[in-house]
């Protein structure tokens, strides 16, 4: 891989693996909502980024709605809910 490039499969990978988590998330405290909105924000983002060609903002967006995702495991903020 060059420095400067990441593959698209490897943000595509982070992507769908962040989603399946989400899907079966909420939080336990609904007065908290915005915490999980901003966190698939970064998810629409990446996607975004994604779909233009930008791997580099992609793979920022998504790095970030991971550092959130995993946040939100540490401070057991979310219940997971089964599909």
């Amino acid at each position: 891989m060059i420095k400067d490039k990441i593959p698209k499969e490897e943000i595509e990978k982070w992507l769908e693996k962040l989603e399946e988590k989400i899907s079966k998330i909420k939080m336990k405290d609904e007065t908290k909502q915005q915490f999980l909105d901003n966190l698939k924000a970064y998810v629409n983002d990446c996607v975004y980024w994604l779909e233009k060609g930008d791997y580099v903002k992609a793979w920022e967006a998504i790095s970030f709605a991971w550092g959130l995702y995993e946040a939100g495991e540490y401070f057991e903020v979310f219940e997971k809910i089964h599909k």
